[in-house]
């Protein structure tokens, strides 16, 4: 080797800082991507624990219309909704069968927003808009979650 040349190889202080700058912009666009994508996930998320509660108020409705479920369990004027989350999960008796409880739910689903199993509740006899919960009877279940969705709507409309 010639006294000239290099006798070692490797990158430049300029390459280096060249290299720094293009990873920190790549990292700056997907960033915000991945907050997005989060977000998609927790909003699918709140669809599907608000199709479940939703579909097991229809469930102890329907139970309710077809005679299955009477006495004690349907109080007058609850128009055959359930008085509250929890009879889904505990089970109600079955008319006919002492020994057999049905039960709507495993358990009450999360909000992902908020991360408790905490939702707003409506009545039969409340109007749609109404932001309080009568008592008597849950027709429907909406998110207590602050903010807009990615589409622009409020959790709470959900």
């Amino acid at each position: 080797m010639s006294a000239g040349s290099r006798s070692e190889r490797g990158y430049t202080f300029l390459e280096l800082i060249a290299c720094a700058g293009i990873l920190m912009v790549l990292a700056s666009v997907a960033m915000p991507l991945a907050r997005v994508s989060q977000t998609r996930r927790k909003e699918i998320e709140l669809r599907r624990a608000l199709r479940e509660v939703r579909t097991a108020i229809d469930r102890y409705h329907e139970a309710v219309a077809q005679g299955q479920i009477g006495g004690t369990d349907v109080k007058v004027g609850s128009e055959g909704y359930p008085p509250s989350l929890d009879v889904l999960v505990e089970g109600v008796g079955q008319v006919g069968r002492v020994d057999r409880k049905l039960k709507f739910l495993r358990r009450v689903p999360f909000d992902p927003f908020t991360g408790k199993a905490e939702w707003g509740l409506r009545c039969y006899q409340d109007d749609a808009d109404e932001t309080s919960w009568c008592g008597q009877n849950v027709f429907d279940v909406h998110s207590l979650a602050p903010g807009k969705a990615l589409d622009g709507s409020e959790y709470k409309l959900w």
